[in-house]
């Protein structure tokens, strides 16, 4: 088995004297902004009641939520003892450990709390927000392969990479696999949906979309990613990412017949 040859990019876009910026944290801020960008066009071109002010509030707000919940979450399901031991390792999100299923349940807190400040339909919120969240996952998952780590399992397939940190073995590209289906794939549906008045107008529908194809994508993708070294297997061949996202496909499924459901 020989594998491609990693191509060693370093995980440090630049320096400004002391400060190293990383890709890690260049992909969160570029997803971010980006998301920015695309919900002031998106508030206009289909003048929905939110102005620009609503919008950069509603930005930090997720933002708030991505980074607590992904670093706690990191820390509840994957840190172990070590990240408890130093509590303000939580803040070290350029070192990477995020986990994205604790970003949503704290976008999720985030999101309640501002629509309910600002009066609006909290799935409605939920909605905008998802439409964008795959760029950050494309990005993400980029930064992930840049900082050679959360490889896939070794394979003999001909595009399998020798990772330094998977001990030089030919391993699938998980991360690029996933960069490419949650992120890419999930951008374009979810906004095909949106592009329909009835979807648009019916709250919480991109949403159910969202945690229903997010979860499909990472339970398939897990077969093809190294489990966490720390935790391997949970129950037989059933890694950690793929128990927490059964629980997205079932919201999902859920959130979906109810808004479909016929009205009596």
């Amino acid at each position: 088995m020989y594998g491609l040859a990693y191509p060693e990019i370093s995980p440090i876009a630049f320096s400004l004297g002391p400060l190293a910026v990383r890709w890690y944290s260049l992909a969160y801020l570029f997803g971010i902004l980006s998301a920015w960008f695309l919900l002031l066009r998106n508030i206009k071109k289909y003048q929905l009641p939110l102005d620009k002010a609503k919008v950069e509030d509603l930005v930090f707000y997720v933002t708030l939520g991505i980074i607590l919940g992904g670093r706690l979450g990191y820390a509840i399901f994957y840190g172990g003892a070590a990240m408890w031991q130093n509590p303000l390792h939580l803040l070290e999100i350029w070192k990477g450990g995020m986990s994205f299923h604790g970003g949503v349940a704290g976008v999720i807190i985030a999101v309640y709390v501002y629509a309910r400040k600002i009066q609006y339909s909290f799935l409605g919120l939920m909605d905008l927000v998802a439409l964008y969240t795959p760029i950050g996952i494309f990005l993400g998952r980029l930064a992930n392969f840049v900082n050679d780590e959360l490889w896939g399992r070794v394979s003999n397939v001909a595009w399998a990479v020798r990772f330094p940190n998977g001990g030089f073995l030919p391993r699938h590209p998980s991360q690029l696999y996933e960069a490419f289906l949650e992120g890419l794939v999930m951008l374009v549906i979810l906004n095909f949906a949106w592009r329909y008045k009835a979807v648009r107008e019916k709250h919480g529908v991109v949403s159910a979309l969202f945690v229903l194809f997010y979860g499909i994508f990472r339970m398939l993708l897990e077969q093809f990613r190294e489990p966490d070294m720390q935790l391997g297997f949970i129950i037989g061949h059933i890694t950690m990412g793929q128990l927490l996202s059964l629980p997205l496909v079932l919201t999902g499924v859920a959130l979906l017949f109810w808004r479909f459901k016929p009205a009596k």
